[in-house]
C-alpha cells in the first residue's frame, strides 16, 4: 500500500504548509523537495535557474525528487516537478498524488513576482501561460483533486485528511 502524500499544485497552492499541518496531523514526516534542492547545491532556487537556465534546473529537480526514499511522510515538491517524467514515475510508486487546485485569480493574487519567487517561467511564458500549462499536467498525475476554492487553510487540510483516511481503509463508519 502507498504510505506516502505527495502534494503537486501552483507555486502559493499551500503545499508546504498543509503538508506541514496534514503530516502533524497524521504523525508523519514532511519534507519540502525544494528545500532539499537548494541544500544539495547551496544555493537559492532562483540562483540555481539563473545559472544553468529552466533545463539545468528541471534537471536538479527530477534527480532530487527520484531519489527521495520515504515512508510514512508528506512531500512537497515544486510546482515545475510535473515536467519531471522520472521523479513524477516514482511518486505514483511510493504515494497518493493529491493536487491542490486554486484558482487562477487566487494565484496571481499570492505571487507577486513569480522570477524572484524561483518560478520556474520560460522566456516569454506569462504566468497566465504557466498556469493553463501545469493544471492540465497536474491533472494527469493526480489521485485526488482538492478544490481550494473558498476553503480555509485548515477545511483543505480536513478534506485532504478524510480522503487520505478513506483510501487507507480508515473512513469514519
Amino acid at each position: 500500500m502507498k504510505k506516502n502524500l505527495i502534494f503537486i499544485g501552483m507555486p502559493a497552492s499551500g503545499k508546504s504548509t498543509i503538508g506541514i499541518v496534514a503530516a502533524k496531523r497524521l504523525g508523519y514526516r514532511f519534507i519540502d523537495t525544494d528545500l532539499m534542492i537548494q541544500e544539495q547545491e547551496g544555493k537559492l532556487l532562483r540562483e540555481i535557474i539563473q545559472e544553468r537556465g529552466t533545463a539545468g534546473f528541471l534537471e536538479v529537480e527530477d534527480q532530487v525528487n527520484a531519489s527521495v526514499q520515504a515512508e510514512r511522510t508528506v512531500i512537497a515538491p515544486g510546482g515545475s516537478v510535473v515536467y519531471c517524467e522520472n521523479a513524477m514515475r516514482h511518486y505514483q510508486e511510493i504515494g497518493i498524488i493529491v493536487y491542490l487546485h486554486v484558482p487562477y485569480t487566487e494565484i496571481e493574487t499570492r505571487i507577486q513576482n513569480a522570477r524572484s519567487r524561483g518560478v520556474v517561467l520560460r522566456d516569454g511564458q506569462t504566468l497566465r501561460d504557466l498556469y493553463d500549462e501545469r493544471c492540465r499536467l497536474f491533472e494527469q498525475y493526480a489521485d485526488i483533486r482538492i478544490n481550494e476554492d473558498g476553503l480555509s487553510m485548515g477545511e483543505t487540510v480536513e478534506k485532504v485528511l478524510a480522503i487520505f483516511g478513506d483510501i487507507r481503509g480508515e473512513g469514519r463508519e
